[in-house]
């Protein structure tokens, strides 16, 4: 293949290469200017997802790059979801006295290493879009530098991303050391019989290192606290497109990589699935703040999302991906409801803060509930059908106790759902809220929408997407 066929291929990650770098230079001599800066931004992401949808389809770079069904259905769901994050974050940051032009520059870096991510062909490029996005996400946690909480986060997210960084090469220099290549094709060569002992160390390792990047357990230790001390827009951002494309890369290494090895791989995702649920599960029936309580929540939803991938088959990567984008839209729904919210100037984080929501705010609150109750798999809500696609394939591919645990895992969050709900509608409100930002409420509504009723229509255009992008890793 010719350089130029290479280069067509990585159009969606040079345009936001490019952009961000216009952007930098524009932001450091106007750092002021506001909404053409988010504009701008905004349109970059688009035009990157617009070249996603409609580029070429290949592998460039000697097989280093692959862009496929897959890919381009990752790339338009985590660029959109960061487009939206971008005027929810400037306002957010504004409304606290804080200018960083520098966010939505973060955040085309981060949607880069993102794509990378998705279209990585061997363990070089996974490891560099790994990387790319990480270190993006390490400054936005820490973005507000006056809160003592959100250094924390950065830092406490710094240092154990570093660990994870180091598990994953490790993985990946056992996996190259026993199979003799870097590239998912000739990997999956060499483990056609099944996984050796060397390779199946590596292999663990690098589900470990990636584990952490999705935050499930029993390497979520970061999630918590960093959600709580990150900026509530930031954490709207870290809970949504970046767990897809670190779902998507999971899917691709193991799909290209070791399909050869699904009975020793699909093992270890089940058990990293049921902790997840089970931590997720019963560690927030504790939790007060809400935005450690999402935190648990998103842990226990990664635990869905590996139990579809853990079925070893097209139907369950199909799963997978239909779960995250429906999941990716009420969490970030969620967040910007958070966003919308304060009192007194100070931001309403706890479930006490909720109290009477319902009377002060019903709009917010209305779409608050529709949140929780989707979150929780009530139908017809979107999270129910999310659910529903995950069991399915867990079932059809003899995963019954696994699914039954994970389903009783369900049952027992929506303790704290409902009783978030029981508070905005029925306890007495502890005062008047500030009027809430206009991108923030018109964010939180319009997905709140989408959550029920709009998902029943546009399930009909999901379905087949996520289909054809789980045929394109050509597992059976």
């Amino acid at each position: 293949m010719s350089f130029s066929h290479d280069l067509g291929l990585t159009l969606p990650e040079l345009i936001l290469a490019g952009s961000a770098m216009l952007l930098l230079v524009w932001g450091a001599f106007a750092p002021r200017a506001g909404a053409p800066f988010t504009a701008a931004s905004i349109l970059a992401l688009a035009a990157a997802a617009i070249a996603a949808a409609n580029g070429p389809m290949g592998r460039g770079f000697a097989g280093g790059m692959v862009a496929d069904q897959a890919s381009a259905f990752a790339k338009v769901a985590i660029y959109a979801a960061s487009a939206v994050c971008i005027p929810l974050g400037q306002r957010w940051f504004e409304r606290r006295g804080v200018r960083n032009f520098e966010f939505p520059i973060l955040i085309l870096l981060a949607a880069l290493g993102m794509g990378m991510m998705t279209s990585a062909g061997d363990l070089i490029s996974l490891y560099v879009g790994v990387e790319l996005q990480s270190l993006a996400l390490y400054v936005l946690a820490a973005m507000h530098r006056d809160n003592a909480r959100a250094s924390e986060a950065g830092l406490k997210y710094f240092v154990l991303g570093a660990l994870s960084s180091g598990l994953l090469l490790y993985g990946a220099s056992l996996i190259y050391g026993f199979a003799g290549s870097t590239l998912f094709t000739d990997i999956a060569g060499a483990v056609q019989g099944g996984a050796d002992t060397g390779v199946l160390f590596g292999l663990v390792f690098l589900i470990c290192g990636l584990a952490f990047k999705v935050s499930a357990a029993p390497f979520h230790m970061w999630t918590p606290d960093v959600y709580e001390g990150a900026p509530t827009p930031v954490v709207a951002f870290f809970a949504a497109a970046p767990k897809l494309a670190a779902m998507v890369l999971f899917a691709r290494v193991l799909a290209e990589g070791f399909a050869g090895a699904v009975a020793q791989w699909s093992q270890v995702l089940v058990l990293i699935a049921l902790a997840s649920v089970a931590v997720g599960a019963f560690a927030g029936l504790a939790q007060k703040n809400l935005k450690r309580l999402w935190a648990y929540s998103s842990i226990a939803n990664v635990g869905y999302a590996i139990l579809g991938l853990a079925a070893g088959g097209a139907e369950g990567v199909q799963a997978m991906l239909v779960f995250m984008v429906l999941y990716m839209i009420d969490v970030t729904g969620f967040f910007a409801c958070l966003a919308a919210l304060s009192r007194d100037g100070r931001d309403m984080e706890t479930i006490e803060d909720m109290a009477g929501l319902f009377k002060e705010r019903p709009a917010i609150a209305l779409a608050m509930t529709a949140f929780s109750l989707s979150a929780l798999g009530l139908p017809p809500f979107s999270g129910f059908w999310a659910k529903f696609y995950v069991f399915k394939a867990a079932l059809n591919a003899g995963l019954v106790v696994p699914a039954v645990i994970g389903l009783v895992g369900s049952v027992v969050a929506a303790y704290y759902y409902l009783r978030l709900i029981k508070v905005m509608w029925f306890d007495p409100a502890k005062g008047p809220t500030d009027a809430p930002p206009v991108e923030a409420r018109a964010i939180a509504l319009v997905l709140a929408l989408f959550s029920f009723p709009v998902v029943m229509g546009a399930l009909a255009y999901l379905d087949p997407l996520a289909h054809a992008a789980a045929a394109a890793f050509g597992l059976a």
